[in-house]
């Protein structure tokens, strides 16, 4: 996770040296996919550097930590609808007795689900034939993220977050857990230790962003899944990709 964080950074640093500083001004919003709320937040000067280092290491160990006292995972569901993918997560939490549930919702068609692992299993086994879902893919996580399986880790990840400060941002940075922006230092520690049992709502936040008045878009940091996802709400978004 602070590898990541540094990587997202570190394209700041790049996209500043080929565009110059008035392309990082003029932003008017930032957002960061779970982990990547950090780095949007960081980009937005509420958190420093070096406290962003210090509490996604301590988020990535508390997150393991939770992760390896239960057996469980995630899968990406394609090709469904979110109602069809919260009906296929009851009946895998049914059929298995074991706990599963929407995690990200990315876009219409793409969802993944976080749970017991004998749960993801179920999803895999009916997705296709039971509910005509296109494919799943199992996910090289450690557990499952953004659902009460991580619950021990809001408690480690709030004494961190006490010990660094979080200032107003400069811009609005829109929040996973609510899809909205906060602009309260205190209401941002409280998300940030909720985000990581909460479900990431990213569908809802392309929608708002798409609404408004949207020019481009610049995906800092390793990879381009964000920019993938935004291609499907809108094929003629404009969005550039900044990775070291």
């Amino acid at each position: 996770q602070p590898a990541i964080f540094v990587a997202s950074m570190a394209a700041v640093e790049k996209l500043k040296q080929e565009e110059g500083q008035e392309a990082v001004d003029a932003a008017t919003c930032a957002m960061g996919l779970s982990l990547g709320e950090y780095s949007a937040l960081c980009f937005a000067d509420a958190i420093s550097f070096k406290d962003g280092v210090k509490v996604t290491k301590a988020r990535g160990e508390a997150m393991q930590a939770a992760a390896d006292a239960v057996d469980s995972g995630m899968v990406s569901v394609i090709g469904l609808d979110k109602e069809k993918v919260a009906e296929l997560c009851e009946a895998a939490s049914e059929k298995s007795g074991e706990k599963i549930q929407i995690a990200n919702y990315l876009c219409k068609g793409n969802y993944a689900v976080s749970g017991a692992s004998k749960a993801c299993d179920v999803v895999a086994e009916i997705a296709k034939p039971e509910y005509k879902a296109r494919m799943t893919v199992k996910l090289a996580v450690a557990g499952a993220f953004h659902t009460d399986f991580m619950a021990p880790a809001v408690s480690a990840l709030e004494d961190v977050l006490d010990t660094i400060e979080i200032k107003k941002p400069r811009i609005p940075v829109i929040s996973n857990v609510d899809a909205k922006p906060h602009s309260d230092p205190d209401t941002i520690k409280k998300l940030l230790a909720t985000q990581v049992t909460s479900p990431v709502l990213w569908e809802n936040t392309m929608d708002s962003i798409l609404e408004g008045d949207f020019e481009r878009a610049v995906e800092l940091g390793p990879g381009k899944v964000t920019a993938g996802i935004l291609k499907r709400f809108s094929k003629t978004a404009e969005c550039t990709n900044v990775e070291v």
